[in-house]
């Protein structure tokens, strides 16, 4: 007969779809903020799970206490394990913590933020509201080199704790969205969010006023988060570093700052949070001062684009589910002469004719085919003046 050494505690164990399918009898329940129903197993059924190939087992037992002289039930469980892999308990409970942790963000409400201008109390920087965007991966019309791209540095920055612990930096990760207006910069954001769970915290510069009102919002959000700045070099002048270190000192005090926004995106006040992502939007990068841009603070530069062919493929199914047409040959070779649109500009084409697939994909076609000549007379237009000026 095993020896089994049992460890009593209480609160909730979640449990996986495998250990919760060998329970004869299931409750129900939903959490505060949660977005989907939780299943916990009913009193006194075992639950068996496994930690580095050892068996373990759960039971969860009610207890009743009297608390202000009435009786309050409480629950606790007991773990069960072969004695000789006691060694196992800390390291597995450690485990058992994480994934109740992880399970939790997993299941909440995501929430969007916006500083809405600080009053000086500590807390009260941010406005929030239920995050229901529904853009994923999955339905995202984006080219699938660049998503599955994006997909992987997500994946190794969420796995990097320890990484980053190592390396002694920040457990964050900086991206750059630019592209013309129209091409999804907003649409990969939500479907980030909700693919890492994390909350959106859309930081509007304009509302604020000064370095230390910028250090006191990025105190208050949480960890797991995505910090967005949209549309950055519209917001403040972040192009003329070296006149602003000449400023005088009471002028720094009284404004925000390149320097404030560098020491918020890599300085000390960047390790406030942990698995934190910072994402930066423009339409004109070029336009943003190089030290923002360096590996540390936007380590990753992702360039959206006019619709190449793969998007169009996507946007059509998503609006027309169809995988193929007559006419996509046709598309496809407007497309790879030069005609650019934005995916923004043909999704109000397709969602016009979303009954008629024929006609959509008929119209998308004239449409490539105006900005075909739209550009054309632009290059011509610019070739006349450079040959007046040149004479």
């Amino acid at each position: 007969m095993e020896h089994e050494r049992a460890v009593h505690g209480r609160g909730r164990v979640r449990e996986n779809s495998e250990s919760a399918a060998e329970a004869r009898n299931l409750t129900t329940y939903r959490g505060v903020n949660a977005r989907e129903l939780g299943i916990s197993p009913d009193t006194d059924q075992l639950i068996h799970d496994s930690f580095r190939g050892v068996r373990m087992c759960w039971t969860q037992h009610t207890i009743q206490k009297m608390v202000d002289k009435e009786t309050v039930e409480r629950h606790a469980y007991t773990l069960k394990m072969n004695k000789l892999d006691q060694n196992l308990v800390k390291a597995y409970l450690n485990h058992v913590s994480e994934k109740t942790v992880e399970h939790k963000l997993g299941k909440r409400e995501l929430k969007l933020y916006t500083n809405s201008g600080f009053n000086g109390i500590r807390g009260q920087g941010w406005n929030s509201m239920p995050f229901k965007h529904p853009s994923t991966f999955h339905t995202l019309a984006l080219d699938p080199s660049i998503k599955k791209t994006i997909i992987n540095d997500l994946d190794r920055f969420k796995a990097g704790k320890d990484f980053y612990r190592q390396i002694c930096r920040a457990w964050k990760r900086g991206y750059l969205l630019h592209g013309p207006p129209g091409t999804g910069k907003s649409s990969l954001i939500a479907a980030m969010a909700n693919y890492m769970k994390h909350d959106i915290y859309d930081l509007e510069l304009t509302k604020v006023s000064h370095n230390q009102e910028l250090r006191a919002l990025l105190t208050q959000t949480s960890e797991k988060a995505i910090i967005v700045i949209e549309d950055i070099d519209c917001s403040i002048d972040l192009t003329d570093r070296e006149s602003k270190e000449k400023a005088t000192e009471s002028k720094l005090r009284s404004q925000l700052t390149l320097s404030g926004l560098l020491n918020f995106t890599d300085g000390l006040w960047s390790f406030c949070g942990e698995e934190l992502i910072i994402i930066f939007t423009t339409n004109h990068p070029e336009h943003l001062d190089p030290a923002l841009l360096r590996c540390g603070r936007m380590d990753v530069h992702i360039e959206l684009s006019y619709c190449n062919f793969a998007v169009f493929k996507i946007l059509a199914f998503s609006y027309l589910r169809i995988e193929a047409h007559e006419f996509y040959p046709l598309v496809e070779e407007k497309i790879a002469y030069g005609a650019e649109m934005t995916p923004a500009e043909i999704i109000k084409i397709l969602m016009s004719k979303v009954d008629t697939p024929d006609k959509a994909v008929s119209n998308v076609i004239s449409a490539l085919d105006a900005k075909f000549k739209e550009k054309q007379a632009l290059r011509q237009s610019q070739s006349s003046q450079a040959e007046k000026e040149e004479k």
